[in-house]
């Protein structure tokens, strides 16, 4: 990699990935933790950035791939930074922003010198339109270089000074011509083509042959080892040409004798390896071949031999490099003959597949061991947990188990969400924002996104994780040999620049591979296997130290046998529990109850009681284990249920009878409906509506409020018995005009209610809201 560009790898990885990339916000707040900045420094420059724009993207329509990277030599790393911008009248403005910002965090501004369709999608494949034909000049005597481009290819658009310096101490050159329409299709691929001939034979970066090479961007500020120059239009010309024009001056073009070569001439008939191999060849084309075409047939030749598996590839190169040195007049550099090596390396894989290579046994491993004395005096830092207390190591694995329907993956799906935002969730807490990617093949893409759409957490948490946590849709996919490749590509598709931090399976039972004897989850010999040689083989080939979760179910046990020791409930529980770190069970210890139990196992710290955990409101909770019964439970349940249920009788005998005109203190009403609805004796009866007036749930009307309602007053200590909305029948009236008899009915609001604290009666401050105290 030289000074001035960031290579991209002819793989094409995608240029925008999801989890690790800083978006960049032009509206964002650029005074948090601000970076010191020579105030003496240099400063982006706009008129720069505009004639740039013009040049590079006048004439294209669709989205300009921006890209931020931290330029090397500062003494600190970041994160790539990746933004998309309209090609029209706001470019300027959205990109001098950018560049300013990048300016003051010490990032250099590139831009892929094409358009695209949409965000996200920047690889080769996917640019669209390209106005411009550049080539670098980083190294060589890149006077000369210029001078013999533009003897040739005529006066380019721009000549740009990208900052970096060559060995000889000058400045390295982009250089533009613009063309006079914008290329696409099978031109933009001539285009690219032009690019890669023209570098060829001047002796320019050859990585322009991809239409997805980024370029720094004339205007911004180059940092590399800590010194600041603007990348800078040294001379700027209002040419265009034509790209047939081009393609023809390009073809009649010389090579540069000093750093450049001829392209093959594809009529000339190719020389035998046997004479490349035992002549040797000079500068000049002085000879039969070239020294590029005698290069390029020995490391053909070589690399055949490497791929079809009869010379190890150290061997290979070892080979390659005793050419250059015999035959080669001058040698060519080593690092000229590694590129060109690399090079027909890619294009040999690309056209006959994988390698076969024969090579050297490794080494044979040795086993860690450790003597006591170097474990006791070993007084190291622990590893961070990746969710603590413990509860998942790096390298560890957690095992998630349940019977259908008890809610795991619900759990599951809340405990991703709060790991990848960084937050704790039931007591269990991540040290960071956690990259999470979750394999499950239960629930069907429309399904999924209902499920997360409806999860009610608090929005901060929710766009915490929203770029950290990736999942995929149901899969109709087996976690054999071929489907572990396919998973581990998906990972690494989705964290392209850092690993994941969790890899999450959901459940083991859709993703099953029992191996060669096809054994089910069940027996305990498949389950080893598909533990060591799928899950962990998934593991080390994307990050070895990542934390596992596994989606399990239970087989059938009695509730008994569960609570007694609820880990062997797990289907394959030998194997399983032999394996893993941590296990986590979620089970219900009564059908007729919602609240469900979380038993927590762990081998790599402490043991944590088991947690009572329920759903309140669309989210989980913990629940308080002192509220849960020990002893008679179903006994203490049905007793609650009958207080609940004369509670209820009450409030509506209090009702109902208000609405035939009838209304009672509490020690009338205990007497009058003693044994009326199953509510026992008078004492009961009292007991209850104390418990309710206490609760807020009755309350009481007294004073004056009683006595204009027509109620006697004398002698009513707490006054009648009221309950929410009651309505109070009044007696008919007659019109003495129709004779017709109306019904007249009045809302009963109350005046006192009985303190929780103290039992004494308050008044209520405002009648017209009614307050429960158990609510409050």
């Amino acid at each position: 990699m030289n000074d001035d560009q960031i290579e991209i790898p002819t793989e094409e990885p995608p240029a925008a990935p999801a989890g690790e990339l800083v978006h960049f916000n032009p509206w964002r707040d650029f005074n948090d933790a601000p970076r010191m900045v020579d105030p003496f420094g240099v400063e982006p420059d706009r008129e720069q950035i505009e004639i740039f724009l013009d040049v590079v993207f006048g004439y294209c329509e669709g989205l300009i791939p921006v890209r931020g990277f931290v330029d090397k030599g500062q003494g600190f790393d970041g994160k790539p930074h990746n933004i998309w911008i309209e090609a029209d009248g706001s470019s300027l403005d959205k990109l001098a922003t950018f560049a300013a910002w990048a300016w003051r965090e010490s990032v250099a501004v590139y831009v892929i010198p094409g358009t695209v369709a949409e965000q996200g999608h920047a690889r080769a494949a996917e640019v669209l339109q390209m106005q411009t034909v550049v080539v670098d000049l980083d190294a060589g005597d890149v006077g000369a270089k210029l001078t013999h481009l533009v003897h040739h290819l005529g006066d380019p658009t721009l000549i740009v000074e990208s900052g970096g310096r060559t060995d000889r101490g000058v400045d390295k050159l982009h250089v533009w011509w613009k063309l006079s329409e914008p290329a696409s299709g099978d031109d933009l691929k001539r285009l690219c083509r032009l690019r890669a001939d023209i570098a060829i034979k001047v002796g320019g970066d050859t990585h322009f042959h991809s239409a997805h090479q980024p370029i720094r961007v004339a205007g911004s500020v180059y940092h590399k080892n800590g010194f600041q120059r603007v990348v800078r239009i040294r001379e700027h010309n209002r040419t265009e040409v034509h790209l047939d024009d081009l393609a023809e001056r390009v073809a009649a073009m010389p090579a540069l004798s000093d750093g450049g070569r001829e392209l093959p001439d594809p009529s000339r008939p190719k020389p035998a390896i046997d004479a490349v191999l035992n002549t040797p060849v000079h500068e000049g084309g002085q000879d039969a071949w070239t020294r590029f075409e005698g290069a390029s047939a020995a490391i053909g030749h070589y690399i055949r031999r490497v791929h079809a598996g009869e010379m190890t590839p150290d061997d290979g190169w070892e080979a390659i490099c005793q050419y250059n040195a015999a035959l080669l007049r001058p040698a060519w550099p080593l690092e000229r003959l590694r590129q060109e090596a690399d090079r027909l390396w890619r294009r040999h894989l690309d056209r006959n597949g994988p390698p076969l290579i024969r090579a050297e046994p490794p080494p044979r491993p040795t086993l860690p061991v450790f003597s006591l004395g170097a474990l006791l005096d070993d007084r190291s830092p622990m590893p961070e947990d990746i969710i603590a207390p413990r509860v998942l190591t790096p390298g560890g694995m957690l095992v998630l188990g349940g019977a259908p329907k008890v809610g795991k993956s619900d759990l599951l799906i809340h405990l991703l969400v709060h790991m990848a935002a960084g937050r704790p969730f039931l007591g269990f807490t991540p040290p960071r924002a956690l990259r999470v990617f979750y394999l499950q093949a239960e629930i069907q893409y429309h399904y999924l996104r209902e499920r997360l759409q409806a999860i009610r957490l608090d929005p901060a948490v929710l766009a915490a994780a929203r770029d950290n946590l990736i999942a995929t849709p149901k899969l109709r996919l087996l976690l054999d040999e071929q489907g572990v490749a396919l998973a581990a590509d998906a990972v690494r598709e989705a964290f392209p620049e850092n690993p994941p931090d969790i890899l999450c399976i959901d459940p083991i039972r859709n993703l099953f591979d029992g191996g060669p004897e096809g054994g089910s989850e069940n027996d305990n010999a498949a389950m080893m296997f598909f533990l060591t040689e799928r899950v962990e083989r998934l593991r080390e080939a994307v990050a070895p130290d990542a934390g596992l979760i596994l989606v399990h179910h239970t087989r059938k046990m009695n509730r008994k046998l569960v609570a007694e020791d609820p880990f062997q409930a797990l289907s394959g529980a030998s194997a399983l529990r032999g394996f893993y770190t941590t296990g986590l069970l979620l089970h219900r210890p009564d059908e007729e109850d919602l609240t469900r139990r979380l038993e927590i196992e762990l081998r790599n710290g402490p043991a944590l009681r088991a947690k009572l955990v329920d759903k309140v409101d669309g989210a989980w909770v913990e629940l308080n284990p002192l509220n849960e019964r020990l002893v008679r439970k179903e006994a203490g349940q049905k007793h609650d249920a009958e207080r609940n249920r004369k509670g209820d009788v009450i409030l509506n005998l209090i009702a109902a009878q208000a609405a035939k005109g009838k209304m009672f203190t509490p020690t009338q009403f205990a007497a009058k409906f003693e044994n009326k609805g199953s509510l026992g004796g008078q004492t009961s009866v009292r007991e209850r509506l104390h418990v309710l007036a206490t609760k807020g749930h009755v309350k009481f009307l007294r004073g004056a409020a009683a006595k204009r309602l027509g109620l006697r007053v004398a002698g009513v200590k707490y006054g009648y018995l009221c309950v929410k909305n009651m309505l109070l029948r009044r007696a008919d009236t007659v019109d003495s005009e129709t004779g017709e008899v109306e019904s007249a009915t009045l809302l009963v609001r109350p005046t006192d209610f009985m303190c929780p604290e103290t039992g004494v009666l308050l008044p209520v401050e405002n009648p017209e809201i009614w307050v429960d105290q158990e609510e409050v």
